[in-house]
């Protein structure tokens, strides 16, 4: 009777333990698929910039913001969603008018502060209003804010077929920056994903995220200093050394960026943002790691003058 418990229990064990490889090799696989199918889309838009940028930043904030207020409401949370919408769209308006962004950013924050505080004066049950009140500006300032500077650094310029010898696609510097931007952050997202999960050994932020460590970030690192050389020294005539160096601030900055979308789950008490996208979860769970890395990238532009 013991041996043929023992057995059972060896066969159950085993049951399990493929039951779980082939749940992760399912995992791996839609995540492949899916990013198989989204990036390409994304990059056209991208390479497109202009307003059909702006109506593609306009879906994922859109999206994004009602999986956050979704994440919220789970934990309890009341913001007011409409004034959120209107706070994230005028900074995507406003990006989309340069010239005109400093007015436009003034006038819609002073709104904003105005309209907040009486939106709360009608509810009867006063708990937790301070905190619903500083979430109904921090979500817009999270996505609204992070959003419209794909939209400040693409611009309008499009790319241009030149027909020399045979024709060729010449692309404007601001592709370029975009392309540091995605397919650096999805350069290291991937890599850290795969050396985090076959080589890591030391937790990065075990409170926070328990499958980050240190060697994926390590992992990660490699790839996305690779996109930045790749698409700056040449085409925009960057420095090596600066490329390296923008490289590490995307990759540093992509890793604040997930830890930071994972320390809103743990406070809302949620797994994924969604179930949008098969094998990654919510699509906040797939910007999260941009959301910050553009701001970066985009101040670095600034700073040396390309």
């Amino acid at each position: 009777m013991q041996g043929a418990s023992k057995q059972n229990n060896e066969s159950d064990l085993t049951n399990t333990t493929s039951g779980g490889t082939d749940h992760q090799r399912q995992s791996v696989g839609q995540r492949w698929l899916t990013a198989l199918i989204v990036m390409p889309i994304v990059l056209v838009f991208a390479g497109i910039g202009g307003w059909a940028a702006f109506i593609a930043v306009a879906f994922v904030v859109t999206t994004t913001m009602l999986e956050l207020h979704s994440m919220l409401s789970h934990a309890g949370y009341r913001p007011i969603i409409w004034l959120s919408f209107a706070l994230s769209f005028l900074f995507l308006v406003a990006a989309m008018f340069p010239g005109q962004r400093p007015v436009i950013l003034e006038v819609g924050w002073s709104c904003a502060l105005l309209l907040s505080f009486p939106c709360f004066f009608l509810r009867k049950d006063l708990s937790g209003v301070v905190v619903d009140w500083a979430l109904t500006l921090a979500v817009p300032l999270y996505l609204g804010w992070s959003m419209s500077f794909f939209l400040l650094l693409r611009g309008y310029t499009l790319p241009a077929i030149l027909f020399p010898n045979s024709p060729w696609l010449v692309l404007p510097r601001s592709c370029w920056w975009l392309l540091v931007t995605l397919l650096g952050v999805w350069g290291f997202d991937s890599a850290a994903f795969f050396t985090g999960r076959y080589l890591g050994r030391h937790k990065l932020a075990p409170h926070i995220s328990p499958g980050k460590t240190w060697e994926g970030v390590a992992g990660g690192m490699v790839l996305s200093i690779l996109a930045a050389l790749l698409f700056t020294v040449v085409p925009l005539g960057l420095p090596w050394y600066l490329a390296v160096l923008l490289g590490i601030l995307v990759g540093t900055a992509a890793v604040v960026g997930d830890l930071g979308e994972s320390l809103i789950k743990r406070q809302t008490h949620v797994k994924d943002s969604g179930q949008i996208m098969p094998g990654h979860g919510g699509l906040l769970d797939r910007i999260d790691s941009l959301l910050l890395a553009v701001v970066v990238v985009y101040l670095f532009t600034l700073l040396v003058g390309l």
